[in-house]
């Protein structure tokens, strides 16, 4: 039986969301159970649990939706709830990054930078945390969704420049500024014209690339 573009498209979308979450979950499982657990890949364990906590709560209704046919109104309260908890861990997951970028290059944080940091993540936090964002409806308000990842996107730009300057201080990190600067590359396309040009989701499959890329160079740590 000959599959459509469509089926074919959903089913290979399905398996990517799956086959990352299990990839995303070894290298939680490699870093959390080390030979010599240090506290740097113990934070970089928790970080990596954070990140496949928050996706999974969104890609596993995701999944759900795609491979079968329940209720549209159950499926949309479980994709709304789900990317609501992931704008929420992303956030968090790039303190974490902060953290271990300079305890691996033994480098005491900036005070002023961190400050930033924490102050961008709770704006963008609370905004996540507002009614107005429409999650659970398909098409919800573009500016809402605009607006949520401004600090998204300058707590990142702080976060790659930083590893950027960086780069030469750490064989394992040395590249993690390219893969930040490259998911966001993704990212934000996928933010500003979604809502009238769904194609451009395709986009979301190099990011979340890169966030196993940030992992994986996080195992030589």
């Amino acid at each position: 039986m000959k599959l459509s573009m469509e089926t074919r498209a959903t089913i290979g979308e399905a398996i990517f969301d799956a086959t990352y979450i299990l990839v995303a979950s070894m290298f939680a499982f490699l870093l959390l159970f080390a030979r010599n657990l240090t506290t740097i890949r113990l934070l970089a364990a928790i970080m990596a649990m954070i990140l496949v906590g928050g996706d999974a709560f969104h890609l596993i209704p995701r999944i759900r939706s795609l491979m079968s046919s329940y209720h549209p109104e159950a499926g949309a309260q479980a994709l709304g709830r789900g990317r609501q908890i992931t704008s929420i861990t992303m956030t968090v997951f790039y303190l974490f990054l902060w953290h271990i970028g300079h305890m691996a290059i033994h480098e005491p944080v900036s005070a002023p930078w961190t400050i930033t940091l924490y102050c961008l993540a709770s704006t963008r936090i609370g905004l996540c945390l507002s009614g107005d964002n429409s999650w659970q409806r398909k098409k919800a308000d573009g500016s809402w969704r605009i607006i949520r990842n401004i600090p998204f996107l300058l707590q990142g730009m702080i976060v790659a420049a930083w590893f950027f300057v960086h780069r030469t201080q750490s064989v394992a990190l040395g590249n993690m500024y390219l893969a930040i600067t490259a998911s966001f590359a993704c990212y934000i396309p996928v933010v500003i014209f979604s809502g009238k040009k769904p194609w451009i989701g395709i986009l979301m499959i190099p990011k979340t690339i890169q966030y196993l890329w940030m992992l994986a160079m996080c195992q030589s740590l």
